[in-house]
Formats: C-alpha cells, structure tokens, sequence
C-alpha cells in the first residue's frame, strides 16, 4: 500500500487472508467482482485495505472461495470473527478532535504492536516524553493549540505510555541522538526532569536505549526520524512510520521495511550500548544547570 493510509492491524490482517484464500481459490479479482455484484475496482480497494468490508460480505466471499463444511468451520468463524473486531472502534476515539484523523491508524497500529523500534534525531520520543517537555514543545509550535487541546493530547500520550507497563507491554526500542539530549525544552529543572523521566522508563523491561553520539559521525538516517511497528501474526503486517507536520507516510512494501530494518540495525551498531547510553544520559542531568 506504500503511501496508503492503512487503518487496524485487524483490519490488515483480515485483507492478507482474503487475498490468500482468493489466490488459492484460482480466482482473479475481476472474477470475484463480478460475482459478488460489485466493480472490480471495490474488490481492488478490499484488498489493499483502502475501504472497510461488511460482515455479510466477508460471509459470502468465504462460501464463494470454498470455506464451507464442518472442516473448515473453525476458519470461517475465525475470519468472521477478525471482521467483526476490524470494525470495533479503538480506544482513542473517546478523545475526539484530540487525535488528528492522519494519526489515528498510526495508533490502531501502535495499540497492537509486539515490537516498536525508533529511531530520534531531534525530539525524545512520545513514549519518553514528560508532560512538561511536550508542553513546551506545542508552546513553539506554530500549529493552533488551545491550552485545553494540548492537555487533551497529553491524555492520549499517558494511555500510550501506560502501555509499557503492562504485562502484555511491547519490546520498545529506542535510539535517540545525541542532539534530542542536549536540547532543552526551557530551563534547566525542566531539562533534568526529561533526562531523569529517560533514566527512569529504561529500568522496564520492554525498554531499551541507546544513544547515537556525535562521535558516531555520518550514518544512513540522516535524512530524519522513523519508526518500526512489528507484530506477530505476519512479517508482511510490519510498518514504518515516518510523521510530518501535517500528516504522516506508512510504508508497508516488504523491500521497503527490510530497508528501514537494515538503517535501524546498522544505527544500533553505530550507537553507544544501552548501560553506556544511560551513564551518558546520568552524566547530563549533573551537567545541566
């Protein structure tokens, strides 16, 4: 889908399923179409995620695709069931116009995720940052924000991060670059707060970080910050993540995400180790006054 906005993991997984089971089923997507009463077109779109599918459909492409008997009961009421939950509205809508409509699939994706892996050239990550040091960046934002849409986002923030907490928390791995570190978000007390929050969140243990220094010179991610979803079902599901001021570009090609795989690899090998990253972050919050 490359530059497409894809919506749930569910929902993804759901596409991947139907597709193989077409192919299997020896059946091209015209075919189908015109089975089914409906263009080619809307069955191209089911298939690259880009327009939701009913349940009833769903139901009729299994019988068309030959899921039926008792043997294969357990599969169709399997996918039956993933196109119910694809259509379940997760939990950040309860937040409303807090949460851009651009970001919203990129939190069904972070919601679902096993592995998060990210790289930070000039801003601590949203799973590190402190209230304080994200109020101070919306401050110098020249986006509109009222005071009460910042705390609203804030909010979101927090239920992202609670996450790592959890039992079922992902592998969270972050590399941050030296220059995210040393800049700060105001004065020194709210500097040190941010650095200490870092130390702190990197004794869980779904996290790592490391930290890419200057000394580390050039290095394949130069050109700016991205981040890897990985999930369990299927290496075909991982995404990249990469966010702009107005909206943000999901790369889900498998050369695509090998690419990124092989740049944060190669940014983990350049960067200083996890205990040697946090001696550097514990020796800023004694240099910053």
């Amino acid at each position: 889908m490359g530059a497409a906005t894809p919506t749930t993991v569910r929902h993804r997984l759901l596409i991947q399923k139907l597709r193989r089971l077409r192919e299997e089923a020896g059946l091209t997507q015209l075919e189908v179409a015109n089975e089914m009463d409906w263009s080619e077109s809307k069955q191209i779109k089911i298939e690259r995620g880009n327009i939701p599918i009913r349940v009833p459909d769903v139901r009729a492409l299994l019988v068309h695709y030959g899921l039926v008997g008792p043997e294969r009961q357990e599969e169709t009421d399997a996918i039956i069931q993933l196109a119910r939950d694809a259509r379940r509205k997760g939990w950040w809508h309860s937040y409303g116009d807090a949460v851009p409509a651009w970001f919203e699939p990129f939190l069904g994706l972070e919601t679902e995720a096993t592995a998060i892996r990210t790289y930070q050239s000039e801003l601590i990550h949203g799973l590190l940052q402190t209230p304080a040091y994200y109020r101070s960046f919306m401050a110098r934002s020249i986006s509109v924000s009222t005071p009460d849409d910042v705390e609203r986002k804030l909010a979101v923030r927090a239920e992202r991060q609670a996450r790592l907490e959890k039992p079922d928390a992902p592998s969270y791995w972050t590399i941050i670059n030296e220059a995210a570190l040393l800049r700060s978000p105001g004065d020194g007390r709210l500097h040190r707060e941010q650095l200490e929050y870092i130390v702190e969140r990197a004794k869980l243990p779904c996290v790592t970080i490391q930290v890419l220094s200057f000394r580390a010179g050039m290095h394949p991610a130069m050109d700016g910050p991205f981040e890897i979803l990985g999930f369990p079902e299927s290496l075909d599901l991982d995404v990249v993540y990469m966010e702009s001021q107005t909206g943000a570009l999901y790369l889900e090609e498998s050369l695509q995400v090998a690419r990124y795989n092989a740049i944060f690899d190669q940014l983990r090998a350049k960067a200083m180790g996890p205990d040697e990253s946090l001696a550097f972050v514990e020796r800023l919050i004694r240099e910053v006054t």
